[in-house]
């Protein structure tokens, strides 16, 4: 062999090592990256400043310590996440936290506590002066305290939560241009608590309001709630006509945020109806979409809900 015929031979071999050398290297840096360890977690946890981000940080922690079995050490960071929201907290913040981690009381089985936390941002929701997030916050309680899947089963106290946030969404507190919002987070609590049957008078509410809507983001929300509640109640056939009219509504939205949260509405909707391919493409959708989201915090929600979507898919 030739010198020179051994030089690119050599060179060859090298540069065919290093192109197979530099993806493995990129991989293990990036695994070890993402491999962070419980204890790891929580002190990061610990070391976060913004309004309620400790509780919601430590909540999806001991989720993560619950599902690889490790109930008693759930418990206690979830113990540790309601002593992050102090009795002055902002409602509007950490009543959705609270929610949280009543939920995830009640994934680890734990009643007592969950219905505590539950009370506690019943509590807190009765100090809100914005009526909007009132009704929001009243819904989402609801769920803790009526869905037989992640709550208490309680439909009486869901009912009677489920009814204040009606109320309060038709009445004169809320604005009409957010009465379809409030209306529709009502709609939701009822279907999500088991109450589809319920809700009646608020879908016929919501579904009048719809029809007139000309802001995408409360149009497709408010279709996709009323959507949930029909397919909830058996009228599969409602259901997905209103589902094929807010996706539509969804993907017309310009702004990032507000079409990522318009998505995943959709894609909840679409899921509680059956169609777990259509809710697995508008998952994806809004994943893509909220990679755009300019603000971190309302990114990192609004990837949250990205997730819980993707897991109730596969469920």
């Amino acid at each position: 062999m030739s010198r020179s015929t051994h030089i690119a031979t050599c060179l060859v071999t090298l540069l065919s090592s290093l192109m197979l050398v530099a993806p493995l290297s990129g991989c293990s840096n990036a695994k070890k990256r993402a491999s962070l360890t419980i204890a790891e977690r929580i002190t990061k946890a610990r070391g976060d400043t913004t309004p309620g981000g400790q509780a919601r940080e430590l909540a999806k922690i001991a989720r993560l310590q619950f599902k690889s079995g490790d109930k008693t050490g759930a418990g206690k960071t979830l113990a540790e996440a309601r002593k992050t929201i102090g009795t002055d907290a902002d409602p509007t913040v950490c009543g959705p936290r609270l929610v949280d981690i009543a939920t995830t009381y009640v994934m680890l089985g734990d009643k007592k506590p969950a219905r505590e936390v539950a009370d506690r941002a019943l509590v807190l929701a009765d100090t809100m002066t914005d009526a909007v997030a009132q009704t929001d916050l009243l819904a989402k309680i609801g769920v803790v305290y009526g869905s037989r899947e992640t709550g208490l089963g309680d439909a009486t106290k869901a009912k009677e939560t489920l009814a204040k946030a009606a109320a309060i969404a038709s009445g004169d507190q809320v604005a009409e241009r957010f009465r379809p919002q409030a209306l529709a987070a009502v709609a939701l609590g009822y279907a999500n608590a088991n109450l589809a049957a319920d809700a009646t008078p608020v879908i016929e509410k919501l579904e009048t309001l719809a029809a007139s809507l000309t802001d995408l983001r409360p149009k497709a929300e408010a279709l996709a709630a009323a959507a949930n509640v029909h397919a909830k109640s058996g009228a599969k056939d409602k259901a997905a006509a209103l589902l094929v009219e807010a996706a539509g509504a969804a993907r017309q939205i310009d702004g990032s945020a507000n079409k990522a949260y318009a998505l995943i509405a959709v894609g909840n909707a679409t899921n509680a109806a059956g169609d777990k391919k259509a809710a697995a493409a508008l998952a994806a959708e809004a994943e893509k979409t909220t990679g755009k989201i300019a603000d971190p915090e309302q990114q990192k929600d609004a990837l949250q809900d990205v997730r819980a979507l993707q897991a109730a898919i596969k469920k």
